[in-house]
């Protein structure tokens, strides 16, 4: 199976008038179709850097980002952002908020409304499509973002932090929906977390990065002993504990 995305020997710096400041060094990993790829490291050593990267916001110093075997570039279609607020326009009902990025490229098709309408469904909040933003909970305010999101038909998901902003009990529930989702859709993603037990219950692999300049010291895949896996039936598996603690470690050295 030919990986959706390949990293190699990616590094970046910042510049600045004080001088360089390395960022990432020599990154290289790959992503096969219909994977869940966790990224975990210290606060500060580039995974939301990594993620702008490959969305084609930064240009990498060293090194090639392909997708689907070529470039990624400024503003690439091929790639769904998941930012850590929602970025909802209060101004905006709803409906006219996950139709924001099919306007704005002109991708208002019949079938791609009418895919709209099916998710509102399917997620819970056809019944609030005329509400405002601040009439939502935030996991249904998350829910909204994704599937404005989804809406592009992105090739790509990528997930920067989305629940972090959420109460636990809260965040537990949207992982857990918006993991089935992803899951049912076969859709490839990226998640940047800082949350260990995140990372493991909705990952197929956890890559560990350093501190700064990041290199991935591992990669871990994740083979969980519990039938009908779901992020949130995750945390029951037998062997959960035992990645929890071989991640803290590689995050931990001296700990």
């Amino acid at each position: 199976m030919e990986p959706i995305l390949e990293l190699r020997d990616v590094s970046l710096s910042y510049h600045t008038l004080a001088g360089e400041t390395p960022v990432l060094s020599h990154i290289s990993f790959s992503l096969l179709p219909g994977e869940f790829l966790a990224i975990v490291g210290p606060s500060g050593c580039g995974k939301s850097t990594l993620l702008n990267l490959i969305a084609g916001l930064l240009a990498p110093e060293a090194g090639s980002i392909l997708m689907e075997g070529k470039p990624v570039h400024t503003g690439d279609p091929r790639v769904g952002y998941m930012l850590q607020k929602d970025h909802l326009l209060e101004w905006r009902s709803v409906y006219r908020n996950v139709l924001l990025g099919l306007e704005v490229r002109r991708m208002k098709t019949p079938e791609n409304l009418a895919r709209v309408e099916e998710m509102l469904k399917a997620y819970g909040l056809d019944k609030f499509r005329d509400a405002r933003p601040s009439q939502l909970s935030g996991g249904m305010r998350q829910r909204a973002a994704l599937i404005r999101t989804l809406a592009l038909r992105p090739a790509l998901l990528l997930l920067d932090e989305p629940f972090s902003a959420l109460d636990y009990q809260t965040r537990l529930t949207v992982i857990d929906d918006i993991g089935k989702i992803l899951r049912n859709a076969h859709k490839p993603a990226i998640l940047v977390t800082h949350d260990i037990s995140e990372a493991i219950s909705m990952a197929d692999r956890v890559l560990v990065l350093s501190s700064r300049p990041a290199v991935v010291k591992k990669i871990i895949p994740i083979e969980l002993e519990i039938e009908d896996r779901t992020p949130l039936s995750s945390r029951n598996a037998p062997n959960f504990k035992t990645y929890f603690h071989q991640i803290w470690k590689e995050l931990n050295p001296n700990a």
